[in-house]
């Protein structure tokens, strides 16, 4: 796998590298932050602010970077990670071959070089090369064949220590993947306690070990899975499924497909069918091992019974629900699919020991069920976008050539080994290239100019400010930028996102998802609630060095002009906003009631702020305004525009409309767009520029059209990209800049004044006068957090089903935040009991 990535030019070894699409888009983001806690802030382990608006880590580090392949990128800055995750990669594949083949040696089936054949195919099988991507998942791969062989020790002499070991370490490093490989595990202990059945003695000795170890596991994990559950359960957890429905996904037999080489493409990775390819030689070697006598009866059917679950559980919805833990995958599916390779490669190894020669019944018996599998693909081609002929024809030349090779009588001389493991490299490697050559990457210039070009402006801001505030620039290369330049933004991309934070953003206008969060849609009065101190602008698409770095520009902000410049630099410039409030500040005790269910952006933000300022005048902030002319091309006419249905009159010609308007006052006007209004079905542009926006959102979102700009004509273009569209929550509207700058300045009048600060804790001062008793904070509310006012312990209110807000008296107050994780405790303890009681029981068994 080196060889090819070299041949590629994967960084370090040319312009190329490894990230693509999540690997790219956000686990590279995570790296970086990784090496910034462990290196420069410790105190990011467990909280930042740099992940949205506020939010919990414990999740992120045990979902995605506990792994101990993951110290490997602290040898790297940070612009060359890329070529850190070349070196973790082809590392991981490396330690999945070396696993899967002690546990060959040390189980005695192929203690030789025979184990390269099997080693190999594990380390190259199609699921590996599908998810290289998703370092994270590798892990299990690595381990799982350390838990059979602890697992085999448990059953036949009683050993537990190397099983709780690797599952401890499993449960540790990635909880998600443990989860599958604690199921497999059950069922292949299961299969192997009723196949090795001698009496029910012992086999009760044999489960009370598998359930004593098991436990054990648990225990000494408890002290991250417990936190994690408490993590889920206010993120990943609320999207669990409920309704059960009992149909196949698709028709089973189109698996098959998956048997032939290169059987992989980008499209398979939002939605396909599961990644089994394993090799001929392993792929024959499981259907012999049902025609040998040299197992037993009952222990061939059991192991039937088994591979029918797994191979069920691929295709029909509640199994493969359970397996992914009741929550479908949101791409990559089938993630479970590992376990299902990792079975039929140990039936092969089991079966092709070094004396079996098949009989000419067992090579007619597999060579027809192969055959039945070839003519099924072949007379369904069409159904498979990741195969073409020439793939099945070549497939079937490499099965042929396997089974010739298994026929032959004489394993044990050297030339046979070598040539049998020389065809499996042969086959897996050209398997990898032929499925990774379909995926593109991000260039190795690319990742650096961008994050050369961030840093330099995001670290002139951090350097020179030291208070505490939040930073978003209109460009982004992921929505996990804060995370990699280290600045409190308003974007995340995580699986582990609380579920408050995309609720609320969406409530505010902002593009959001089940799994992220793009703070790109902000409005004067959202920067200054949410502590919106600086932005970064770019200003022009001509930069040059911008353009080739594939910078996606995300937003449009006509109110910038409202702020002030701090530097400029080239086409990007920093603005300062004067009006951005601290992150505490004394609010109106209406906002303790505040019950705010409008689905309009505008009015949700207005009704926020007038809890805030407990005045009714501010909810009228924004008042719905009238374009002067629209212009319809080739579109039929409308009187009424919101929520009109546009329709081409020519379905050859380019259907236009325009929209003009001529604001009155220097007031900042915002257009709001429905979700239907996206970059799939029409092109938008704003005074004859592209209007940048984030492509894709699932609410209505707030864009600003014009600031400042009294008595010019704004100019804005929809050009259908379909025969017809729906002007989905097409409102234009205008603000009050003169009357919220009024109310604000009542809010800013007492704020928090922070003292210290570091990502898991904030001690500061405030002067609590007149009526407005309620101390808002725009910190997401956490049952971790724990506020200390004077030194005495309160309990804060959960504000808008987001944030934390404290009830005060009149006077000076100091103030105190501290998170640490929920649970916490309660894991370390146990984790200390289970570590205990490894060292004690045994002792205490010897001396009884």
């Amino acid at each position: 796998m080196g060889s090819y990535f070299a041949y590629r030019h994967m960084a370090p070894f040319g312009n190329s590298s490894l990230l693509t699409v999540d690997l790219g888009q956000q686990y590279v983001d995570f790296f970086a932050y990784f090496r910034h806690s462990l290196l420069h802030d410790p105190s990011g382990i467990f909280y930042t602010f740099q992940k949205a608006l506020g939010g919990e880590m414990f999740g992120i580090w045990t979902y995605y970077l506990l792994s101990p392949f993951n110290l490997i990128l602290l040898l790297f800055p940070d612009k060359f990670l890329p070529s850190a995750i070349f070196l973790m990669t082809v590392l991981k594949y490396g330690a999945a071959g070396l696993s899967f083949a002690w546990l060959l040696m040390k189980s005695k089936l192929h203690p030789g070089f025979s184990a390269l054949i099997f080693s190999t195919s594990y380390a190259l099988m199609g699921w590996m090369i599908a998810n290289q991507l998703n370092l994270m998942w590798l892990d299990a791969v690595i381990i799982l064949p350390l838990i059979i062989w602890g697992l085999l020790k448990l059953v036949s002499v009683g050993q537990i220590r190397t099983y709780v070991i690797w599952l401890t370490a499993l449960l540790i490093i990635n909880y998600y993947m443990a989860y599958m490989v604690c199921l497999f595990t059950g069922l292949f202990f299961l299969w192997l306690w009723l196949s090795r059945w001698k009496s029910w003695a012992t086999a009760r000795r044999q489960l009370g070990r598998f359930v004593m170890g098991s436990l054990l596991s648990a225990g000494i994990a408890a002290v991250t899975l417990l936190p994690t559950i408490a993590s889920l359960i206010s993120s990943k957890a609320q999207y669990t499924q409920t309704n059960w429905h009992f149909k196949f996904e698709y028709f089973p037999p189109k698996m098959l497909a998956k048997f032939f080489l290169g059987s992989f493409n980008f499209n398979q990775m939002p939605k396909g069918t599961p990644n089994l390819f394993i090799g001929s030689i392993v792929l024959l070697g499981c259907l012999f091992f049902f025609t040998q006598a040299r197992h037993s009866v009952k222990t061939r059917w059991l192991a039937a019974a088994m591979t029918l679950m797994l191979l069920v559980s691929a295709c029909f919805e509640p199994l493969d629900l359970i397996w992914h833990a009741m929550q479908f995958p949101i791409w990559y599916p089938y993630r479970f699919s590992f376990v299902i390779s990792f079975w039929l490669i140990w039936l092969a190894a089991n079966a092709l020991q070094r004396d079996f020669v098949p009989k000419l019944w067992q090579i007619g018996l597999v060579g027809a069920i192969i055959l039945a599998g070839v003519a099924y693909v072949w007379f369904n081609l069409k159904q498979f976008s990741f195969l073409t002929q020439n793939q099945v024809l070549i497939g079937v030349l490499f099965l042929v050539a396997a089974m010739c090779l298994i026929a032959l009588p004489d394993k044990a001389s050297w030339v046979y080994q070598i040539a049998v493991i020389s065809f499996v490299v042969i086959e897996m490697t050209s398997n990898a290239v032929s499925s990774l050559n379909h995926i593109s990457y991000v260039t190795q210039s690319d990742y650096q100019s961008y994050y050369q070009i961030m840093t330099k402006q995001t670290h002139r801001v951090t350097d020179s400010d030291k208070s505490w505030y939040r930073l978003t620039p209109t460009f982004m290369r992921t929505k996990n930028d804060p995370m990699s330049g280290q600045f409190n933004g308003g974007s995340v991309f995580s699986s582990t996102l609380e579920k408050d934070m995309p609720t609320f953003m969406g409530n505010i206008g902002q593009p959001d998802g089940d799994g992220f969060v793009a703070y790109t849609n902000g409005t004067l009065l959202t920067d200054a609630l949410l502590n919106f101190k600086y932005l970064i602008n770019q200003q022009s698409t001509n930069n040059p060095t911008l353009s080739q770095s594939a910078v996606q520009s995300v937003s449009t902000r006509q109110d910038l002009n409202s702020y002030r410049t701090k530097t400029t630099d080239g086409t990007i410039t920093t603005f300062q906003n004067p009006n951005a409030l601290s992150l505490g500040f004394m609010a109106s005790n209406q906002v303790l009631a505040l019950h705010n269910t409008t689905k309009d952006p505008t009015q949700y933000q207005a009704n926020l702020f007038a809890a805030l300022t407990g005045q009714q005048k501010d909810q009228h902030l924004f008042t719905a305004a009238n374009f002067d002319r629209v212009v319809f091309q080739n579109i039929k006419q409308q009187t009424k525009l919101t929520g009109a249905f546009l329709q081409k009159s020519n379905f050859i010609k380019p259907g236009v409309i325009t929209f003009y308007f001529t604001p009155k006052t220097n007031d900042a006007y915002y257009l709001t767009l429905g979700s239907n209004l996206n970059d799939d079905n029409v092109t938008m542009t704003l005074n004859d520029h592209t209007l940048s926006q984030y492509p894709t959102y699932r609410h209505t979102i707030v864009v600003n059209l014009a600031n400042h700009q009294k008595g010019q004509q704004i100019k804005l273009q929809l050009t259908l990209k379909k025969s017809s569209l729906w002007l989905q929550n097409f409102t234009l509207y205008q603000f009050n800049n003169a009357q919220f700058e009024s109310s604000l300045t009542q809010l800013k009048s007492s704020q928090l004044k922070n003292k210290r600060h570091t990502q898991r804790s904030i001690q500061g001062t405030v002067n609590v006068k007149g009526s407005k008793r309620t101390l808002m904070t725009t910190i997401p509310y956490s049952s971790g957090w724990h506020v200390k006012v004077d030194g005495r312990s309160v309990q804060p209110v959960k504000v808008a089903g987001t944030f934390m807000a404290l009830k005060l008296t009149p006077g000076h107050h100091n103030i105190s935040f501290s998170y640490w994780p929920p649970l916490f405790n309660l894991g370390l303890l146990i984790s200390a009991l289970s570590l205990l009681a490894c060292y004690v029981v045994p002792r205490w068994r010897r001396r009884q």
